[in-house]
């Protein structure tokens, strides 16, 4: 049954979120924390409760993601500043030429977030992105938009990462099939929401990097690209083993128990972040001959930005989480199943609901597929059941917008307002989210 006072809220709360943002121009900070309450009062929420959820929002959102940011801005700094990014960069170019970079960065996106989380992959190959753009003096967002495509359909497609996984395991899935039919379905989804979507909008909408500071020490040299390379590889190996070896990949007694607690916690993105910034200090900078002081200003100066992107990112949890404790997503999508809906429509449509609503793509796969897994037929497929989970994985990943810490990150990062963040990384993952939709449609009418 509709609450449509709940309704109303979260309408809203959204209104007065978008108001606020764009029209007042209130630091987003603040109008996410405004917002939240809005919606808290109007769903009629006791003032202790919002304030309850408010600190359970902030605190559950930044538990992970302030570490990543934090760790990861440090990592991202040392590379940029040593000229490390640069390196790759030239290097990118001369093997694919000015014109393909685009392709190389959206299939680098593609298998490094196979195993690695989105956000860490993202920070870590942020500086590329940002000395292609100097290099060439085109659009950031040429290089932006296939390399978050590339990342963004891995992170929701392919297993093992978490939200695939977690979704297959609760429809009981095929980790095989799903690890196929996201593969089938992510390379035209990525090359569609990336590189050509990425040629459009970066004609549209100009944006340079960043620029380095001018107190630093400079490098006459460039580091070598295999040695930046092995860097950047640490903490994607050490996650990437961590996470299959921990899979259900593998039967339990591949390797040790003890093998296996070492490598979660050196596998970990905190720990595998913390090996890389000690190595990067040493190799880029003191090997270098980059002084302590300079590496101290380098990470300090990091910090800055960093702080902005956690505190957004936390505010944004706020806003979830109050959306979350109205039970309004699960609301609807239980008011969908009761209508008769087909079972791949609606898998779709409550990630839908979930994801924009709440903001977490992991959350909204999770949530949709709980919702799902009791309305499966006995003699259910298991190609149907790997195409649901990909639907529920592509509804999860719409219309990124103000709730979802990847639109916070995103802006910042690429220095966007959050207007060219909507027209951009908005547009982008619902293109993504749609095309991955429509292929799986077409598989289920053909097999």
């Amino acid at each position: 049954m509709i609450d449509y006072t709940l309704i109303s809220a979260v309408v809203i709360g959204i209104i007065v979120l978008l108001f606020l943002i764009l029209k007042l121009r209130i630091q987003a900070f603040i109008a996410l924390l405004i917002a939240s309450i809005v919606v808290g009062l109007i769903s009629g929420m006791n003032p202790s409760d919002i304030i309850a959820t408010m600190k359970q929002g902030m605190g559950d959102t930044l538990g992970f993601v302030a570490m990543v940011v934090g760790l990861g801005a440090m990592f991202g700094a040392i590379l940029e500043h040593s000229g490390g990014a640069e390196a790759l960069a030239s290097f990118l170019v001369k093997k694919f030429g000015e014109k393909n970079a685009s392709w190389a960065l959206v299939i680098a996106g593609f298998f490094i977030a196979i195993p690695v989380f989105f956000d860490v992959a993202f920070i870590i190959l942020v500086p590329i992105i940002y000395s292609l753009q100097r290099k060439t003096k085109k659009s950031l967002l040429l290089y932006g938009i296939p390399l978050l495509a590339g990342l963004a359909v891995t992170h929701a497609f392919i297993p093992p990462t978490p939200g695939p996984v977690a979704v297959a395991d609760i429809l009981k899935a095929d980790l095989g099939w799903v690890i196929f039919f996201g593969f089938i379905t992510g390379i035209p989804t990525a090359i569609i929401s990336g590189p050509i979507f990425g040629s459009y909008i970066s004609k549209k909408i100009f944006v340079e990097a960043p620029q380095l500071s001018n107190d630093f020490e400079k490098q006459s040299e460039f580091p070598s690209v295999a040695i930046i390379l092995g860097i950047i590889g640490i903490p994607i190996l050490l996650i990437v083993s961590n996470t299959i070896l921990n899979s259900k990949l593998f039967d339990e007694d591949f390797v040790s128990i003890q093998f296996k607690s070492w490598l979660k916690m050196i596998g970990h993105p905190f720990t595998a972040l913390i090996i890389a910034n000690l190595v990067a200090w040493y190799v880029l900078g003191i090997r270098r001959k980059f002084t302590k002081e300079s590496l101290l200003k380098i990470t300090t100066k990091s910090m800055e930005p960093a702080g902005v992107i956690i505190l957004l990112t936390g505010a944004g949890g706020v806003f979830k989480q109050v959306l979350v404790n109205t039970g309004t997503g699960e609301m609807l999508a239980n008011y969908f199943a009761n209508e008769g809906v087909s079972i791949l429509f609606f898998a779709f449509l409550a990630a839908v609901i979930v994801r924009v609503l709440q903001g977490s793509s992991t959350v909204a796969m999770i949530t949709a597929a709980g919702i799902t897994a009791p309305l499966l037929a006995s003699d259910i497929t298991e190609i149907d059941k790997a195409l649901l989970v990909i639907a529920i994985a592509s509804g999860a990943s719409i219309l990124s917008h103000v709730n979802d810490s990847g639109f916070w990150l995103v802006s910042k990062y690429l220095g966007i307002n959050e207007t060219q963040t909507f027209k951009s990384w908005t547009v982008m993952t619902t293109i993504l989210s749609l095309t991955g939709f429509l292929m799986v449609f077409i598989y289920s009418l053909i097999l």
